[in-house]
């Protein structure tokens, strides 16, 4: 391995700087999640705590295996929106017996934890991230069903949440529900699909329909827990496997769920057991990037505080010199890395890419992408040069690229180069956003710039005056929208990322995503489509 030297001043005016603007961005991050955390406020926090019941973030505090982390995944959802931020449910991957678990929590403070279109978006995709990685899930289950005035953005696509369910259990990856309050109409077949169910004993209560609705259907007069109490459900119905005498027998009895499943990891262990921390202090990260995003980094500092030892084989370092590639490990796991060195990428920077990720699917190495990029060179020479077939190129071999991606956004990631570094509908693993990151087809001054030329030319064509103070008007404006929907926290609350994590945590978090990749397998690409030479 070769190891990496750096070159940062922490006391430089630029890097202080850059740093107190980051500082800053963390705040508003820090805001956010203060939010989220305070669920639906004092007086139902209060409530809920008065009926000797715990907070979602309690109950998994107590689920998980003490001292281990727990992994908060989309903890910024509904940001912006109508919604409360946090959707009302809490979701992520912690350690439980030994075992990592996708973990579900509803938050009962917030409407009861009835599901909202984001909290449907945030469990759909913990979902998939069981799926893809061969996580256990377990459900901690308290929902008043769907949130009525919105039924008609989440009964259809709802129904998905108990298709993924079933999936999971198809594929092998256990299932575990722990119904601590109501479960009422679709909620009910969280844990009617689950493989196992635990109920408490004069606090659970499933049902499709309450006494209110079943009187208006049937006619039948009858109560909560004859229609759908835990003590029923467990010795009459057969649908709760296991009965609690109070939550936190309910979390033990999950916890000996999830220990007697006898699971096992079918990935690779780390190479290095007992890995090098980076040779430098990831304190220093919240300088490195600038505030101007059209200011080029680096990334090699950024690498030499989040891989082991801060060793690094580089591949091709002089060949497509605005994509830093290479090889290290992180925790112990080989990885293979690419990240933007400067903002734009040419020919050579995505053929270097395309081979570099076949190289990594024939040695089964996962690989991180490291965004910071303004997209793909425009122009006449470039496009001369064949800019839109080596993009293609590059594009292809992320897209049937079968080892597992990780993706931080750590600065821009504009137009194509958000889908040729691993974006979003490139389905990588997991996906997170430093604080200052921004996404969007092009930068703002850019878009308002093309609808400017655009208007202009319509005018000219028709033979009409330019209307130019209209014009600064409406650059303004699409500058400033532009600018407020790129943001890392607008972009995290539509769940276009898995979380907004601050830069020092990011070998942390890099770390556990892959810990918890390899609890499947690790195989890369046997073939790929027709690139265009």
């Amino acid at each position: 391995m070769s190891t990496l030297d750096s070159a940062i001043d922490p006391a430089a005016p630029g890097y202080v700087a850059n740093r107190a603007a980051l500082r800053e961005r963390l705040a508003e991050l820090d805001a956010a999640l203060d939010q989220a955390r305070a669920g639906g406020g004092e007086k139902y926090v209060a409530r809920h705590h008065r009926r000797g019941k715990l907070l979602p973030r309690e109950r998994i505090e107590l689920l998980v295996d003490a001292d281990s982390p727990f992994l908060e995944l989309s903890p910024v959802a509904a940001y912006g929106t109508d919604f409360p931020v946090g959707a009302s449910v809490v979701t992520g991957i912690g350690v439980v017996e030994g075992v990592e678990c996708l973990i579900v929590a509803n938050d009962p403070t917030v409407r009861g934890g009835a599901v909202n279109p984001w909290s449907l978006a945030k469990t759909r995709r913990a979902g998939e991230i069981a799926l893809a990685n061969r996580l256990p899930m377990v459900n901690l289950v308290e929902s008043a069903g769907a949130d009525l005035p919105t039924q008609a953005e989440i009964f259809i696509p709802g129904g998905r949440v108990f298709r993924d369910l079933t999936r999971l259990s198809a594929a092998g990856i256990p299932t575990v529900s722990v119904v601590f309050g109501n479960a009422t109409a679709g909620g009910a077949y969280v844990p009617g699909m689950s493989d196992h169910v635990i109920m408490i004993r004069d606090r659970s209560q499933v049902y499709l329909a309450g006494p209110p609705l079943v009187k208006m259907a049937t006619g039948e007069v009858t109560d909560d827990e004859s229609l759908g109490g835990a003590a029923m459900h467990a010795g009459t119905s057969g649908l709760a496997d296991y009965l609690a005498v109070d939550e936190r027998d309910g979390i033990r009895l999950a916890r000996q769920c999830v220990r007697r499943l006898n699971w096992r990891k079918q990935g690779p262990s780390p190479r290095t057991a007992v890995p090098q921390p980076p040779k430098y202090d990831p304190e220093e990260l919240l300088g490195i990037v600038s505030s101007d995003l059209k200011v080029p980094f680096d990334p090699r500092e950024v690498l030499a505080r989040i891989l082991d030892g801060s060793d690094f084989d580089e591949f091709k370092p002089a060949y497509g010199d605005a994509l830093v590639t290479g090889w290290g490990e992180l925790h112990g796991y080989p990885v293979g890395v690419l990240a933007n060195a400067r903002g734009v990428l040419f020919s050579a920077e995505a053929q270097k890419a395309a081979q570099f990720i076949q190289l990594a699917n024939a040695s089964d190495t996962p690989l991180i992408f490291l965004q910071n990029t303004t997209g793909y060179m425009v122009g006449t020479e470039y496009e001369q040069r064949g800019i839109i077939k080596h993009g293609a190129l590059m594009i292809n071999a992320v897209s049937n690229s079968t080892v597992p991606h990780l993706t931080v956004n750590l600065g821009a990631s504009y137009g194509a180069g958000n889908y040729g570094m691993c974006g979003r509908a490139y389905e990588p693993r997991f996906l997170f956003t430093w604080p200052n990151a921004k996404s969007a087809v092009m930068g703002p001054a850019q878009l308002a710039g093309v609808l400017s030329i655009v208007a202009r030319q319509a005018a000219a064509a028709r033979g009409r005056s330019f209307d130019e103070e209209s014009d600064a008007a409406m650059r303004m404006m699409v500058e400033q929208q532009i600018e407020s929907q790129s943001g890392a926290l607008f972009l995290s609350g539509r769940l276009y990322d898995d979380g907004v994590i601050d830069p020092r945590d990011t070998r942390t978090v890099l770390g556990l995503c892959l810990s918890a990749i390899h609890n499947g397998p690790v195989k890369g690409a046997e073939g790929f489509g027709v690139f265009r030479m």
